[in-house]
């Protein structure tokens, strides 16, 4: 059976890891010890890989949902003899309610078959491989327990469908039947960890996980337009919340190909500290607070103590620093998509940007850091002092160029940001000199920008000083508050760009760009909306919305020409866009309504707040 497109796939999290499950009943990734951990199943990236399947013989079709405010998915198979349900689910921690959730889940894999009507003969195909596919285990049984252990990995399988064993797998036949339930149980330890694997029921795994996740949605009240794409958005930037420490993951995969057979194949299994602000912001969107105030506690132990050096610009889901990539040889790729890459070179990089994005997500959360720790003060201060001294030097860009560094517009706006919000917060972060140095760089770098970024013969803002090539990265200007969307140069420039780079309101990030990059594209609606036009944006954010998967799923980007979705999957940069221009549309048409400051959607007034 043919692996699933990546829209395919529905996403199951537990606050450590992800499963993808496509259509056909397969779940093709899991990588249980943690999001960016070995793969026990890795078949979206080759056939060989490992995979658990779960499905009626002969043809069918499916239809699938989210089960209210929780991620756990339910899958209804149709056949010429009746229809059978799959519901999957990672397992919570028992009794984890609210803020609790995903902090200490036991690693378990659910599945719990129903039959609905008729009967169904319903097949099993478990095959689990290790090490990205590289090892396969011996399988045993026990009790009624298989086991598969190699290496550092332990997985424990309880089926109540007798299984046969060959060749690395287990596989097996039954027939589901109106009224009939079937219960499938996965768990995962460490091999010399001391405890096996838990197996609880799973029936009570659903219930658990469905109650845990919807206690959750319940705290957390969006108030503005668009609501329930906003809180499935929060719910699925939650589900890549990695529950020890607050950190947010970029995706939830690796080398998920930006164009087919195309070798931009990266690793999006980390934590980039350009999604931190928008990520906050996000947060703050959808009413989550407390989310937020637990993702600037992690930057700040992640980051340390800095001196000089640039700021490192991503971590592992622990504040790990060295995140050395390298090539999966043995898989041959999505889609024949090579290379394989785990691990992610970008962590070498120079990107001022990550400046702004800081010191941008403090001013956003500075109540919530009152009093400031003297630790924090230092950071910040230091970031303001590195944008000071940086901002003019080129670097790679928040693309992550990797051919050379450049003069990009964004970087230097970003490290505008960074010395303006380092003003604001004045005497918290520096002493009287420190926020004069800081006011007079911030208006050095507005000067150059506004210089050297405009190109009168292109009558836009280009991606680089003195450049002519289009980059849909400067949309970030007013957002930022840099400018204001009504500044006739922002508008010319929203204008070329959309008229040079967009398709059916699908927006690549430069000329070449393979396929519409999702929050470039909530990034122009938003900069619409700034702009009083709040018919164009909605209509584009309409659009944008329609193009999510049958269960409200973004990847990275999205086919101009074909609406195929590609690179890592679900991505948590394009649901964040979706919930910033939600509220930036509801915070516009509140002020262009009554003339007057918009009240931020989130649970909590925030005077002066950038979001």
């Amino acid at each position: 059976m043919r692996t699933g497109r990546i829209s395919e796939h529905g996403f199951l999290a537990d606050g450590r890891s992800a499963a993808l499950v496509d259509t056909a009943g397969a779940v093709n990734w899991w990588c249980p010890a943690r999001f960016d951990g070995p793969s026990v199943f890795g078949r979206l990236l080759d056939d060989d890989a490992g995979h658990w399947a779960i499905h009626p013989e002969g043809e069918f079709t499916s239809t699938r949902s989210y089960l209210d405010d929780a991620l756990v998915l339910r899958t209804v198979f149709a056949t010429a003899t009746g229809t059978v349900a799959v519901t999957d689910a990672l397992a919570l921690e028992p009794g984890a309610r609210g803020h609790d959730i995903g902090l200490r889940s036991p690693r378990v894999l659910a599945r719990v078959v129903q039959g609905l009507t008729g009967e169904v003969p319903m097949r099993v195909h478990y095959a689990p491989r290790f090490e990205y596919g590289r090892v396969g285990a011996y399988l045993t049984e026990h009790d009624g327990v298989i086991g598969a252990t190699a290496g550092a990995c332990r997985l424990e399988l309880r089926s109540d469908v007798p299984l046969a064993f060959a060749d690395g797998a287990a596989a097996g036949r039954f027939t589901a039947r109106a009224g009939s339930a079937h219960h499938f149980t996965l768990g995962y330890a460490p091999t010399y960890a001391g405890a096996a694997p838990v197996l609880p029921d799973a029936a009570d795994v659903v219930a658990g996980t469905v109650a845990g996740w919807r206690s959750w949605a319940d705290l957390h009240e969006y108030r503005g337009e668009y609501r329930d794409l906003v809180r499935r958005s929060a719910l699925v930037v939650q589900g890549m919340t990695y529950g020890p420490s607050g950190a947010v993951v970029a995706a939830a995969t690796t080398a998920l190909p930006e164009q087919l057979g195309g070798d931009r194949n990266y690793d999006y299994r980390f934590v980039w500290l350009r999604d931190f602000s928008l990520t906050l912001q996000a947060l703050w969107r959808a009413a989550c607070p407390d989310e937020a105030d637990r993702q600037f506690t992690w930057v700040a132990r992640a980051m340390g103590r800095l001196g000089d050096a640039p700021a490192p610009i991503m971590y592992g889901v622990e504040g790990e620093r060295d995140l050395t990539e390298h090539d999966l040889d043995h898989l041959a790729g999505y889609a024949g998509s090579r290379p394989v890459l785990v691990g992610n070179d970008a962590w070498r990089q120079r990107q001022n940007d990550v400046l702004g994005e800081v010191l941008d997500a403090a001013w956003l959360m500075r109540h919530y850091l009152d009093p400031m720790s003297p630790d924090v003060r230092h950071l910040l201060g230091t970031l303001a002092d590195q944008a000071m001294r940086d901002w003019h030097r080129p670097d790679s860009g928040m693309w992550e160029a990797r051919d050379a560094e450049r003069h990009y517009v964004s970087s230097k706006v970003q490290c505008w940001t960074a010395l303006d919000r380092a003003v604001r917060f004045g005497p918290r972060i520096g002493d009287p000199a420190d926020v004069a140095r800081w006011a007079a760089a911030r208006d050095e770098v507005r000067a150059a920008v506004l210089s050297r970024g405009w190109n009168e013969r292109v009558g836009a803002f280009t991606g680089a000083f003195d450049s002519d090539d289009l980059d849909a990265s400067v949309l970030i200007m007013p957002l930022v508050g840099f400018l204001p969307a009504d500044d006739p140069r922002m508008r010319a420039t929203m204008e070329v760009v959309e008229r040079e780079l967009s398709r059916d309101g699908l927006l690549r990030r430069w000329d070449g760009d393979p396929a519409g990059f999702v929050i470039c594209s909530f990034w122009l609606a938003g900069c619409l909306a700034e702009a009083g036009e709040l018919d164009r944006a909605r209509r584009m954010f309409e659009r944008l919305a329609a193009r999510t998967n049958d269960l409200g799923l973004y990847a990275e980007q999205i086919d101009q020409a074909t609406g195929e979705q590609l690179g890592n999957f679900p991505q948590a940069f394009s649901h964040i866009g979706l919930i910033n221009t939600a509220g930036r549309i509801t915070d516009a048409a509140a002020r262009f309504a009554h003339d007057r400051p918009a009240v931020p959607t989130g649970a909590v007034r925030t005077e002066g707040a950038t979001g």
